[in-house]
């Protein structure tokens, strides 16, 4: 568990990096039939006509696999609780694309009630495979000391 970082350890410009993730056609339309069933996440020709134009990740699918490597690639002791957020999706996710978060401390703001604690602030890249943007995620959330004794 040394592995596990606190607050001690973290300094603002500090970058992370997730491992990989492959999408496929398959995860993206099982992701949208349970949590989000509009025409151009399901399938192929219901993206015809649309915005879209063809099959894309919902926007939900994409911070999900965000959140999954985010909690693979920033070990955080107390886990990666959000207490405030903002979220855009300047390109949609795809078939094919290969997805990676590149993650940097952007502020360390100790707390003045909780000499434990400090809100910490992230900001989170999700690009594909030739370093689109394909989702901003920037986070601000609670990272405690170690525990002392």
């Amino acid at each position: 568990m040394s592995d596990l970082l606190y607050l001690e350890d973290l300094h603002v410009g500090q970058r992370f990096e997730s491992s990989p993730h492959a999408l496929d056609a398959e995860q993206i339309k099982r992701f949208a039939a349970e949590f989000d069933p509009q025409p151009f996440h399901l399938s192929e020709g219901g993206a015809q006509g649309t915005l879209f134009g063809s099959l894309a990740a919902s926007g939900w699918h994409t911070a999900a696999l965000t959140m999954r490597m985010l909690v693979e690639s920033v070990p955080l002791a107390d886990g990666l609780v959000g207490a405030e957020l903002q979220l855009a999706w300047p390109k949609p996710s795809r078939p094919g694309m290969i997805l990676r978060v590149v993650s940097e401390i952007v502020e360390i703001v100790p707390s003045r009630s909780k000499p434990n604690m400090a809100i910490v602030t992230m900001r989170n890249e999700t690009r594909d495979q030739d370093d689109n943007l394909l989702q901003l995620f920037t986070v601000k959330m609670p990272v405690f000391k170690r525990p002392t004794g």
